[in-house]
């Protein structure tokens, strides 16, 4: 015998209510499944029990992606069809489309800050795990990249400041020869200068003086009172002479 048409009414009594539901969901979720792999059909499937719990399945790794495609679809065929729409009518359905996204992202943070974690299925938990890793990959790639150009930075800086100290060293070597160069100029202009001048610590018994003298004071040999020249012209008086020769 077949079964019955069954009247679709709520059911009244809360425990048949919510073995109803449960099964029904299964059921719902397992002919989700079927047509996405016989089919190849992209499938999203959202349930909310009367007390506000979710359920949901999605054939690709985000539902976030199927919303999406579903209000560009939804989006562009209400604009075909009610393209009289005034504006006011436009910006309502632009305010539920963003507040709809919304939702789906902070329920998505809420998954990866690890909370309501509890009405996802081994096949999300395994889907959210794997984005999970996929970000940590990302992130560890860029602070590598970050270290290694901030640690080639400084090697650049410090083989700047190595040139520099070269060049420093160098030019303080250079200036430094430059200066024992002139003073060594120094004492060699000095010492030119001393050999050029008077040898004053010369005796006085080594100047010709006697020869002058001698030609002064004539054959008597009288030398007071007479002034004679010394070789080179200057004239010496008597008693100067006489001091001399005494």
């Amino acid at each position: 015998m077949g079964r019955g048409k069954v009247e679709l009414k709520r059911i009244e009594n809360k425990i048949n209510r919510q073995v109803t539901f449960s099964k029904r969901r299964s059921g719902l979720l397992k002919k989700a499944h079927e047509i996405s792999v016989l089919c190849d059909a992209d499938v999203g499937l959202i349930i909310f029990s009367t007390k506000g719990k979710l359920f949901e399945y999605s054939t690709t790794s985000c539902m976030e992606r199927i919303l999406e495609r579903y209000e560009r679809y939804s989006y562009a065929e209400r604009q075909l069809v009610a393209a009289d729409i005034d504006s006011q009518g436009s910006w309502t359905l632009e305010h539920v489309k963003l507040k709809a996204r919304l939702e789906v992202l902070e329920r998505n943070q809420r998954h990866f800050m690890g909370e309501d974690l509890d009405t996802l299925s081994v096949k999300e938990l395994q889907s959210l795990e794997h984005q999970l890793d996929s970000a940590l990959k990302h992130i560890r790639s860029r602070k590598n990249q970050l270290m290694n150009e901030s640690i080639s930075e400084l090697q650049k800086k410090d083989k700047a400041l190595l040139e520099e100290n070269k060049l420093l060293a160098k030019k303080i070597k250079e200036k430094e020869e430059k200066e024992l160069a002139r003073q060594a100029q120094l004492e060699q202009q000095n010492h030119d200068q001393n050999s050029s001048s008077v040898d004053l610590s010369q005796p006085l018994h080594s100047l010709d003086i006697g020869g002058a003298y001698q030609a002064a004071a004539g054959s008597n040999g009288d030398v007071e009172g007479a002034p004679f020249q010394t070789q080179n012209g200057s004239v010496m008086p008597p008693w100067m002479i006489y001091h001399i020769n005494g």
